[in-house]
């Protein structure tokens, strides 16, 4: 791999997701040499740390991710790491900040090339991004920033995030980051839609009756509620995970693999997209509280939630498309916490034919992304010992020794960022397309809230969801495959 000179700074350095993801990450990328000698991370935060005290973490954190390592590739890692004391509200600590991001850059001959990652709380984005122009941060080099989630809270907060950071930032250097989208099964959609034949053919309104996207999680909000209360599975799984996967799946073919051609068939779907009405939103979408049981709080209950919130820990709804191959298909979608099991997992269903046989089961197509990853096709075959039709699938897996070659998402999508690829991050015209989708359900929500008379089912932890959820389908002979 090329050894690619740069200077990264991480404004939220000392927390969770630094520690988690980030710092194991660069490790496996400075092993695999896409940095290595002309590279240095300034980690910053409030937290008054030395360089030594990160150093020890982000060498803790290698530890807790890895197996094996080599003691000394650890110690060689880590030395390259800084820390700078950071209030990101004082325009002074940018001065500090740029002073030391220089030296770091003769120090390590990073060629003026700047990453800044943005890993804290959503509400600091514009002021970072704000001070980064206005303290002129950005190098001589390339200058990239990556965003995680949520970019904004509705349209008009994502507009105005959007402006800061364009002040300091071309688009084709905003990376707004999605972990989704560096999943192995996720980046499998594209090969499997345009390499087969078999399925290739059959993308379509003629032989595809539903899409169904099922993201459950098993625990519920924890020590979450502030933050959660204040979001609700719309804002916090729809707005981006399961928007993610829908383009991927109702795209069309692109011209060829570059960023810019998938990008450009992702926007002229999303042209398409059906914005539902206040009606659209009460037929086709439920919201949903989880209840209590004798091991788990009920929603209400949590620590730091509103005893009356109407914010929603499940969300089932429809979204379709008048362009693209699979125009008018109904994309059922249904997201929320304190399900029987956590799965993220896509079903295709194609329509039934009629045949000699009688009944038989249509062939769905089957992608679990979590915590399996594997593709199967259920197809029919005759029973061996009696009269009749049996299912049996196909499937397309990994072997253990495969999966534990696959990589972290965030680290997939990091050595995206370093060698400036695009593809798998999100543009900022899908992002507002997004965003406008998402603001006309809470807008219809929101008049129920006023009206005093929300629709807000109850449903017991363990299972499914609520069974209102059933009732969004267009036919009586649709339903959730995955049960």
């Amino acid at each position: 791999m090329k050894n690619i000179p740069v200077i990264m700074i991480i404004f939220g350095g000392s927390g969770d997701l630094a520690h988690r993801k980030l710092y194991p990450s660069l490790f496996n990328l400075y092993e695999q040499g896409l940095i290595h000698d002309n590279f240095a991370v300034i980690g910053t935060a409030r937290r008054p740390w030395s360089h030594e005290y990160l150093r020890e973490q982000v060498s803790d954190a290698i530890h807790e991710t890895h197996d094996q390592v080599d003691e000394n590739e650890v110690k060689a890692f880590a030395s390259h790491f800084y820390y700078q004391s950071h209030d990101v509200t004082n325009v002074e600590h940018y001065v500090t900040l740029k002073k030391l991001a220089q030296e770091l850059d003769d120090r390590y001959s990073a060629q003026g090339n700047c990453l800044f990652y943005m890993a804290m709380a959503p509400r600091f984005f514009g002021t970072i991004a704000t001070h980064i122009n206005d303290q002129h941060l950005t190098g001589s080099g390339f200058n990239r920033i990556v965003v995680e989630k949520p970019f904004g809270h509705d349209l008009v907060s994502a507009e105005q995030l959007n402006k800061e950071i364009t002040a300091s930032f071309d688009e084709n250097d905003i990376f707004r980051i999605d972990h989704y989208l560096g999943k192995e099964m996720i980046q499998n959609i594209m090969p499997m839609r345009f390499t087969n034949p078999l399925i290739k053919n059959i993308w379509s309104g003629e032989y595809i009756k539903n899409i169904q996207i099922t993201l459950a999680e098993r625990l519920g909000v924890e020590a979450r509620g502030g933050y959660y209360d204040t979001s609700g599975a719309l804002r916090d799984m729809v707005q981006n995970h399961i928007f993610q996967i829908i383009t991927l799946l109702a795209m069309p073919e692109p011209k060829d693999l570059s960023s810019d051609s998938v990008h450009k068939a992702k926007q002229e779907l999303l042209k398409s997209l059906i914005i539902p009405t206040p009606e659209e939103v009460k037929k086709n979408f439920v919201r949903g509280q989880y209840l209590g049981s004798d091991t788990t709080f009920a929603y209400k209950k949590e620590p730091n939630v509103d005893p009356d919130s109407t914010t929603e820990t499940y969300v089932a709804g429809k979204t379709k498309f008048t362009s693209g191959p699979i125009a008018g298909v109904p994309i059922y979608f249904r997201t929320g916490k304190e399900f029987k099991e956590k799965k993220t997992r896509i079903d295709i269903v194609l329509k039934h034919i009629n045949n000699p046989y009688g009944q038989a089961h249509s062939n769905n197509i089957t992608i679990e992304v979590d915590p399996e990853s594997k593709i199967y096709i259920t197809i029919n075959g005759k029973k061996i010992d009696e009269p009749g039709i049996r299912s049996e699938d196909l499937t397309y897996a990994f072997s253990k020794e495969e999966m534990a070659k696959v990589p972290d998402g965030y680290e997939r999508l990091l050595h995206d960022v370093f060698v400036n690829d695009s593809t798998n991050f999100t543009h900022w015209s899908e992002l507002k397309r997004y965003w406008e989708f998402i603001d006309a359900v809470e807008d219809a929500w929101q008049k129920e809230n006023e009206a005093g008379n929300p629709e807000i089912a109850q449903y017991l932890p363990y299972r499914m969801g609520p069974k209102e959820a059933d009732n969004i389908f267009e036919s009586p002979t649709e339903h959730w495959i995955y049960e």
